[in-house]
């Protein structure tokens, strides 16, 4: 309690240090506007506070909100981008925002009628005990699932269906940590296939969205599941030669789930109608978010969800995801994102600013919030002078990269949880994450690109 209490004081003194200090004396050394010196006050304390962690970083969001309302918004009144200040408002509840519940409530939906987890135990029981094929087949089952509901969620409901395995397995042959591993990198590289899949994914496709790109939730899917098969198949042999199976053979438990009910089945045509009206959202005329209102409404309208699912859903994350939005705007608004990305030397070839910023990204991401880094490096980079096709490799690369840094245990909270079941070790988890990681940002930087321009220049 003490600590709590400490970390909270700690965040207090923060904030009204650079409050006072930014009030009274600026930036020191910067050549700033009074709105964009306050601007820069915001930008640093939710830095601080979303790399220490002092206090929840769904807070953070609304200290930015609140921030920009009293602090910000009156120094833009004259402003021809600022209206009012629902400007600040409005990404608290944006399309991005609307996607994002939809695809909470659709998990929630998987989850209570376990077709996720039907959905696990076919992969498993058709690999028949192969050592390899049992490990391919658990990095798809979570790579699938967290394409589509919470990595989060996936990851421990899959280690219930795989920790059972490793009991014939003893207690010192070092597969046992290549299905442990597999489950939280598994998870944490499926979120990168679809805009739902992950937060920093989210941010990114907000962002495109209000430039001259137009990114569809089926054109993020064309553009970035090369890749995440990539990365999959990468994860797969890595953790074979790091951790080989041997002679072992394994027993796959049979699922013992309920019968498929009438419910069931409407979960499954909900899930199937949903996933096809994103995919196709850029041709229907519709938005991802118009799209996710359809889980939503017929879950609840048809008493396949409750009251009490509703409130279970983790609203922490869009909060934390809105913050991130609201920042963006507050940067565009005051100037200071067009003033920062002017004094970064663009001299250098659009590849080399690729690699910088997917670099500081991925050291950002391992010690902190992926969806805080998306958050606060994604809005700086938006408004680089480029053509529209590097633009968007520079944005989709950074988002990416945000989802690959899980080196350590803290990185993402598949991590913590693999972690925890107490089957590996932090050395295990830094080798095979640090390698995967540093393999997946030149990957991205080699391949991305090419591959992203070549498909602009056909859809």
């Amino acid at each position: 309690m003490e600590f709590v209490k400490s970390k909270s004081f700690a965040a207090c003194g923060i904030v009204f240090i650079v409050v006072t200090w930014v009030h009274y004396w600026g930036i020191p050394g910067a050549q700033l506007g009074e709105a964009q010196s306050v601007t820069a006050g915001i930008l640093l304390i939710a830095s601080i506070l979303w790399i220490t962690e002092w206090v929840p970083l769904f807070v953070v969001s609304f200290l930015i909100l609140a921030l920009q309302i009293i602090w910000l918004y009156p120094l833009l009144t004259h402003s021809d981008f600022i209206q009012s200040e629902a400007i600040f408002f409005a990404p608290f509840f944006s399309d991005i925002i609307l996607l994002f519940l939809g695809g909470f409530v659709l998990s929630i939906l998987m989850q209570k009628y376990g077709l996720d987890l039907r959905f696990a135990h076919w992969i498993l029981l058709k690999t028949n005990g192969a050592p390899a094929l049992t490990l391919l087949g658990i990095i798809l089952a979570c790579s699938f699932l967290s394409m589509w509901i919470s990595n989060t969620a996936t990851t421990a409901m899959m280690l219930t269906v795989v920790l059972p395995l490793l009991k014939d397995i003893p207690q010192a042959h070092p597969f046992r940590k290549a299905l442990v591993l597999a489950i939280p990198f598994g998870c944490n590289l499926g979120g990168i296939g679809t805009p739902i899949g992950t937060p920093p994914n989210a941010i990114a496709l907000s962002y495109l969205n209000k430039t001259d790109i137009a990114m569809t939730f089926g054109k993020w899917m064309l553009l970035t599941l090369p890749f995440l098969l990539i990365f999959l198949l990468l994860l797969w042999q890595t953790l074979l030669k790091l951790f080989p199976a041997g002679t072992l053979q394994l027993k796959v438990p049979k699922p013992t789930t309920e019968a498929f009910t009438n419910k069931h089945w409407a979960a499954l045509v909900i899930f199937i109608a949903t996933a096809l009206g994103w995919f196709l959202s850029g041709y229907i005329g519709f938005s991802p978010g118009t799209v996710a209102l359809l889980p939503i409404i017929f879950s609840f309208w048809f008493g396949l969800l409750k009251t009490s699912d509703f409130r279970s859903l983790p609203w922490d994350v869009l909060y934390i995801v809105a913050g991130g939005l609201a920042l963006g705007v507050a940067l565009k608004a005051s100037g200071l994102g067009e003033l920062i990305v002017n004094a970064i030397p663009l001299n250098h070839s659009p590849i080399v600013l690729l690699v910088v910023f997917s670099a500081v990204a991925l050291v950002l991401s391992t010690v902190m919030s992926n969806t805080a880094t998306a958050g606060l490096v994604i809005p700086l980079v938006i408004n680089l002078k480029m053509a529209d096709d590097q633009l968007l490799s520079l944005v989709i690369a950074l988002a990416l990269v945000c989802s690959m840094a899980m080196a350590l245990p803290v990185s993402t909270p598949p991590n913590a949880i693999a972690f925890s079941s107490r089957a590996i070790s932090s050395r295990d988890m830094l080798l095979t994450g640090s390698l995967l990681s540093l393999i997946g940002l030149v990957l991205l930087s080699m391949l991305g690109p090419v591959y992203w321009q070549f498909i602009l220049s056909r859809v």
